[in-house]
């Protein structure tokens, strides 16, 4: 069943760790069939909770192939440098 890495940013702390991790993090789906970005930092609007600065939602075929590409070892490197440069809430969702 279709799965869903969403991840929204509260904020960046560090700019050159997130260009860092801009570098490394793309290159890194193309690895994984079927990932598919469907938003992209793209305008949206809070309506409940805390404000957020942006959100990226990707596509995966199912879970396991998401939680194979977040922890593969090419975004296991990207994510730290994410780590590093702000402050995100990610997690993995099964579609319906």
């Amino acid at each position: 069943m279709t799965a869903y890495v969403v991840f929204t940013r509260e904020r960046v702390r560090n700019p050159a760790e997130m260009r860092t991790y801009g570098e490394k993090a793309g290159p890194t789906l193309g690895q994984h069939p079927g990932a598919k970005v469907l938003s992209f930092y793209g305008p949206h609007e809070t309506l409940e909770g805390p404000p957020i600065e942006g959100c990226v939602l990707i596509e995966f075929p199912s879970v396991e192939a998401a939680k194979a590409w977040y922890h593969s070892p090419a975004y296991t490197e990207a994510r730290a440098h994410r780590h590093l440069g702000s402050d995100y809430r990610c997690f993995i969702t099964e579609g319906v």
